[in-house]
């Protein structure tokens, strides 16, 4: 693990990377396709040309210059929603590595120190060790819904996490 490298903030191929790890996870264990595979780059994408430092964090894993793992934090409607958390993901190379419980607690510290009030992420039923680890770090399911929002049918979940 000596090639893994923490990153804060965009550089250049961070969409594509970050879009191409979803999709290729998503694809091969949801049946996901191109509709959530553009869904990602195109709100990672308006994230990024928003994003403003003092508000929001985008952390990448690289191991030899490839985007392993993600996480962000959306503060642009800290006020009225929350803090969105979004694009949570590591490759499956890492699962059991503790890098997805490191980049979790990055995030939830950022918040505090922010004093944000709530962290709040969408997810879908199915994603047990996922699910585990937001109820792990004080997440707990706020609703849920039969959507469409990943390009097929799911039973969405909200989950928050109150600071």
């Amino acid at each position: 693990m000596s090639d893994i490298r923490v990153n804060k903030g965009y550089f250049p191929g961070a969409i594509g990377q970050v879009t191409e790890l979803h999709g290729t996870y998503y694809h091969s264990h949801w049946g996901f396709g191109l509709y959530f595979e553009a869904m990602v780059a195109t709100g990672l994408s308006t994230f990024l040309k928003r994003y403003d430092e003092s508000r929001d964090g985008f952390w990448t894993v690289s191991e030899k210059e490839r985007v392993v793992a993600t996480i962000s934090i959306d503060g642009v409607h800290v006020e009225s929603k929350g803090a969105h958390l979004r694009w949570f993901m590591v490759a499956e190379h890492l699962h059991g590595k503790r890098i997805g419980h490191q980049l979790l607690h990055t995030a939830i510290d950022f918040c505090r120190k922010k004093k944000y009030s709530t962290i709040y992420l969408w997810t879908f039923e199915g994603l047990h060790v996922a699910r585990q680890l937001y109820e792990k770090n004080g997440f707990v399911l706020a609703g849920q819904r039969q959507g469409r929002e990943w390009g097929t049918t799911v039973t969405e979940q909200w989950l928050e996490l109150k600071l």
